[in-house]
């Protein structure tokens, strides 16, 4: 314990302490202006950066989350202001902290997430906006006006009128805060708001300009105790409980984004929400802004390079030193430089990265009528239509339906029904299923995870008259058979279920379903599993895959001869993961290789050969034999097991020289007995039985040509190279 102990304290020593006087040095000018943008005493944007230091950093569930007041708030909190009064406000921020307490007790957090970010960028964009509006004025000389509306429309006269020394010193803030970024790194460890402070304040007292300073109370940290609200009740649980959610969610959020930034823990999203609860509770008590986690203020925290909740903590103690020993020079500050800060940071809350995150979601609309509202309405309004508009378009996405109709050679048509097929999409399909010609075969594949009774009711009543017309129509359920229930008279339709992966063509028959005429219009045979398979690759498969095989049409071009048993539990294709044109495949039982001469005389396999090395100039001839092999067992049992199979005994006559090579051979190990270890030999024979034909021959001695012995395990599915000097199999 002790030696975890020292090890902690030197992580705070070396990498926190620095970093919380970076975020320091960040904090200060924030919070001054974050309560100037609420209306609300210097003081408390100060207050609230020491709780939400120490407090909600000692307590929260975040190891480097910086917390303190939040300019996503300071809407809020400047109507409560004008609504309540300040020490009202308090109380109301105390309020709300007790009731992100009691949600982080009962572990709430976990929904806060359900929120669409495109609410939260668009609502924060939107305060950036007003804010931005609103200081505009402040920083060219001028008075904000009472809303956004009215700053905007104001902001062209105010322009275009005489700007005085105000106008001076906010340019000088915003032009150092445009140009930071570009310096020389050395000059940038100082954070731009409080460079930007500085010269501005330095240029306004060396060339005596007359400005507008930070004005404090006489005891900076003078406390008063919060008082009730008074007026409609209603009115106040509303305005605590937007206070609690929108800086309850705010910092769940930040949490999150801030996880993504660093390697350490991650957060522990109730108890930061208890954490924050505890912090609005005791900056209430004290005359504090509402405490959020801050986004600004923890990226430069990790960037500092923090590790432990202790640099957060820090970051509180040296902003509470300040206001203690230092306080005083925050009257040296203009209230136009402020402004002037204000106004950039609101600007920079219109984030385009946020903006391309929600387009590539489709969510620029939630984004954009949440920005409007919270401009032209206010924020609980904007925020309010942001969320009944992600709802509405969350709605659409789980009844969207894609209706695709295609085509065939054949004169076919391919219909394809994908999505949640519901009463809002059947105009859509309905339109699209009128279009299909009377009496053409149709067949329509169902991708969808629910059907509904309109749904189902509109498609059956098509089927059936197109039917009627002479046409056929033949359908295919890739998920869960929602028609053919329907259809066979169960009308009690079963939940929306996920959806399930289609089925695999390498699947053997009797694995796979076959769905083909789910509901016959009328009875007739059943259909053989190659015709099914053959109509199935028809409507799945081949339109995939025509085009390659129109370029394979004109010739073929294999790489590889490929010689395998004739076994059924072999697929070349698959255990080599080849495609169409990629292998010359000869098949044979025992994938036995004749040589050159021998009786029974035999040139299928012979003809193969010359063909795939004359003429296809193919590069690799490969043998691949199977674990169970009945050719190999025939042949270890001295052609007892061929029984009366004139025709089998003959041709594994090929095979005695893998028999005379498997009785002078002993076991290496890495077969599984005397039937394994044949079948792994007869394929190194009969790569030496190729080297009996003169052309494979001479190829292999010049280099143009290479021989390969492979061997597929069948229980465990895995395929083996095999040596021609060794048995000894590597994966």
């Amino acid at each position: 314990m002790a030696v975890d102990t020292q090890s902690n304290g030197l992580t705070a020593l070396r990498y926190d302490a620095p970093a919380s006087l970076v975020v320091f040095l960040v904090a200060v000018p924030l919070s001054l202006g974050i309560a100037v943008a609420s209306d609300a005493p210097l003081a408390a944007g100060l207050i609230a950066a020491v709780v939400g230091g120490v407090v909600a950093g000692l307590f929260g569930g975040s190891a480097v989350q910086v917390s303190g007041p939040a300019a996503g708030l300071s809407l809020v909190v400047a109507d409560l202001v004008h609504t309540y009064g300040w020490r009202a406000t308090c109380m109301i921020t105390l309020l709300a902290g007790v009731v992100q307490l009691v949600l982080g007790v009962f572990r709430a957090a976990r929904a806060a997430l359900a929120v669409s970010p495109a609410v939260i960028h668009g609502m924060l964009a939107g305060v950036g906006v007003v804010i931005a509006l609103s200081q505009l004025h402040v920083v060219l000389g001028g008075s904000p006006q009472t809303s956004a509306v009215d700053n905007l429309l104001e902001l062209p006269a105010q322009i275009a009128g005489v700007h005085n020394h105000a106008a001076a010193v906010g340019l000088i803030t915003i032009g150092v805060l445009l140009v930071w970024r570009w310096l020389p790194h050395r000059i940038r460890v100082i954070p731009a708001p409080l460079a930007a402070l500085f010269l501005a304040s330095a240029a306004a007292f060396a060339f005596g300009w007359n400005i507008t300073r930070v004005e404090l109370p006489d005891g900076l940290l003078q406390w008063a105790p919060p008082v009730l609200p008074s007026g409609d009740w209603h009115g106040i649980a509303a305005a605590v409980l937007l206070v609690a959610l929108l800086a309850g969610v705010e910092s769940l959020l930040c949490s999150v984004a801030t996880d993504q930034q660093h390697d350490g823990p991650r957060t522990d999203l109730d108890k930061e929400l208890r954490g924050q609860g505890l912090a609005n509770v005791v900056s209430g008590l004290l005359g504090g802004l509402p405490i959020a986690g801050v986004i600004v203020r923890s990226t430069t925290n990790v960037r500092a390079g923090a590790r432990t909740r202790w640099s957060t903590v820090l970051h509180g103690v040296w902003v509470l030193v300040f206001v203690l020993f230092f306080g005083w020079t925050i009257q040296l500050i203009p209230m136009e430089a402020l402004a002037a800060l204000l106004a950039f940071i609101g600007l920079q809350m219109i984030n385009l990265g946020h903006v391309r995150k929600v387009h590539g979601h489709g969510e620029v609309p939630v984004y954009l009528v949440t920005l409007a509202g919270v401009v032209l309405l206010g924020l609980a309004e904007g925020v309010l239509f942001g969320l009944a508009l992600a709802v509405l378009l969350a709605l659409r996405r789980l009844t969207w339906v894609s209706v695709s109709v295609r085509q065939e050679p054949d004169g076919r048509r391919h219909v394809t029904i994908s999505g949640s097929l519901t009463f809002l999409g059947v105009p859509r399909l309905t339109e699209e299923l009128r279009a299909i010609p009377p009496g053409v075969p149709v067949d329509l594949d169902l991708d969808i995870d629910f059907m509904d009774n309109a749904a189902f009711e509109a498609l059956h009543s098509w089927r059936l008259k197109h039917e009627r017309s002479g046409g056929t129509v033949d359908i295919d359920e890739l998920h869960d058979e929602w028609y053919a229930l329907a259809a066979g008279g169960n009308h009690l339709f079963p939940a929306k279920t996920p959806s399930r992966a289609h089925e695999r063509w390498w699947l053997p028959w009797a694995h796979r379903r076959r769905r083909g005429s789910a509901v016959p219009a009328q009875g007739g045979p059943a259909e053989c599993e190659l015709t099914v398979g053959a109509r199935e690759f028809h409507r799945r498969t081949a339109p995939l895959v025509r085009p390659i095989f129109t370029e394979l049409a004109r010739k073929q071009q294999p790489t590889h001869l490929f010689i395998t048993c004739a076994d059924s539990r072999i697929v070349p294709t698959l255990i080599t993961a080849s495609g169409p044109g990629d292998l010359f495949v000869v098949r044979n039982i025992g994938n036995l290789v004749p040589r050159y001469g021998a009786q029974p005389h035999d040139d299928s396999v012979s003809a193969a050969i010359e063909y795939a090395t004359q003429v296809l100039g193919v590069r690799t001839i490969t043998v691949c034999g199977h674990s169970g092999c009945g050719a190999m067992a025939g042949l270890l049992s001295g052609g007892v097991k061929a029984g009366s199979l004139p025709g089998l005994r003959r041709w594994l006559r090929h095979g005695n020289h893998s028999l005379a090579r498997f009785i002078h051979s002993e076991s290496d190990g890495s077969d599984t007995g005397p039937l394994d270890r044949l079948c792994r030999v007869n394929v190194i024979q009969q790569l030496e039985n190729l080297r009996t034909h003169r052309k494979v021959d001479e190829q292999v001695a010049a280099g143009r040509l290479e021989l390969v012995g492979l061997y597929f395990d069948i229980p465990s599915a895995r395929v083996h190279i095999l040596s021609s000097s060794t048995l000894t199999a590597t994966t």
